[in-house]
Parts: structure tokens; C-alpha cells; sequence
């Protein structure tokens, strides 16, 4: 049953208020389906929250470091309260741009899921230029948005995340908050210098439209 995974019993030390939004993560994206595209064995989720892609990436793969990253201090505290007590995780508080000023070229695989939506499309460029920074040449960016098809996933989709960002201050924004075409990922992914592997709807049993990007260096 989708939501139910044996790398979920990390966050069972959590207060419920978190379990259950770790549990809806789960449930509501389709996170599994962007760790299966790791690859190698250094990986790090830009935007991690409280670490449930993390979790899925490092549980049960003990070759593995998993790096998670967030500008969130909140989200990182819970995120270390739980899968932060693996051995091969390690978690921190910043943003992307710093990261790869300190640690160019470091990770195999690169996963944001959920970031850009969150960013004005103007700072996509810094954004992604500096995900290519951090990933070993032929290095993987895996990425997972919801994207502006026109349908009522994608307006259902928006004012949810208003609601959640907004009202209940559940995710740390940038001064934007707006689904996107996919054309226009799929050009910010090539304008920055990555090549497109795979993209992919992966709507069917969610009520997003939820779209996957597989892209690696050129």
C-alpha cells in the first residue's frame, strides 16, 4: 500500500503532527519512483524537509551517503530527530548556492522535488546552475515539479500548496508560488547545460499533476 515503507519507521520518534505530514508526503508524491533513478553511491536531496526522500535513499543502502539540504531550520531539526541518527546521512541548514561554493562537483545523483515551484522563475538559472556545480561531470539531477497542464489537478494542486505555504506556514517559500508548463522546465533543465534523459507524467493514482525530469550533464 502506497505510504507505507519500512524507511517511514525512522520518523516514528516524531511528534504525530509530523508523522502524519511525513506519512502525506509519502502517500501524496511519487518518491519512490525518483530514488529508484539514483545513481552512484554519493546522493543528495536539495530542499529535503524533513527527510523522507532521504530516508527513502539511505535505508537499507548502507554503501550509500545521503546529503540532505534545506533552508528550513525547522524541517532539518525534525529531519534530525529522526533519519539524522543514520550513519551514512548527513543533514544541514542553507541553500544550494552556498553548498556548491564549498563542495563543487561532490555528489553522484542530485534530487529536488518540489523547489522551483516555490522560487520566481527568475532565480531558476542560480538554482540549477548551481545543482550542476555540485554533481560530478556525467552526474544525474533528478527532478520532481507539478506542472501547469490546464486541468483541475494542477488548480486543486495550487491552491493547496497556497494553503499550506501561506496559511499554514508549512514550507519555507521564495516569493513565489506557481506551477509551470512542462516546455518551460524542460528548457530551464537544457538552458542551464543538462542533457534530458527522461520526462515523465506520473499522474495516474494522484490528484497532482506530477511530472519527473531525468537530466544529466552535458
Amino acid at each position: 500500500m502506497r505510504g507505507f515503507h519500512p524507511a517511514l519507521a525512522a520518523f516514528s520518534g516524531l511528534p504525530v503532527a509530523e508523522r502524519l505530514f511525513v506519512h502525506a508526503r509519502l502517500f501524496s508524491a511519487p518518491l519512490e519512483v525518483m530514488a529508484s533513478k539514483a545513481k552512484g553511491t554519493r546522493l543528495a536531496d536539495i530542499g529535503c524537509g524533513h527527510g523522507v526522500l532521504v530516508a527513502l535513499l539511505a535505508v537499507g543502502f548502507p554503501e550509500r551517503q545521503v546529503f540532505g539540504l534545506d533552508p528550513d531550520a525547522r524541517k532539518i531539526d525534525w529531519a534530525r530527530r529522526s533519519i539524522g541518527a543514520f550513519s551514512n546521512v548527513t543533514l544541514e541548514t542553507g541553500t544550494v548556492e552556498s553548498l556548491a561554493q564549498r563542495r563543487p562537483a561532490s555528489f553522484d545523483t542530485l534530487f529536488v522535488a518540489d523547489v522551483l515551484y516555490l522560487l520566481p522563475p527568475a532565480q531558476w538559472p542560480s538554482f540549477l546552475s548551481a545543482c550542476r556545480a555540485l554533481l560530478v561531470p556525467g552526474g544525474r539531477l533528478v527532478l520532481k515539479e507539478a506542472e501547469n497542464d490546464g486541468s483541475w489537478r494542477a488548480k486543486k494542486a495550487l491552491l493547496q500548496e497556497q494553503v499550506m505555504v501561506k496559511l499554514l506556514r508549512r514550507t519555507h517559500e521564495s516569493g513565489a508560488i506557481g506551477f509551470e508548463p512542462r516546455a518551460t522546465l524542460e528548457r530551464a533543465l537544457q538552458e542551464t547545460g543538462f542533457s534530458l534523459v527522461e520526462s515523465a507524467s506520473l499522474t495516474r493514482g494522484y490528484t497532482t499533476p506530477h511530472v519527473l525530469f531525468v537530466a544529466e550533464c552535458a
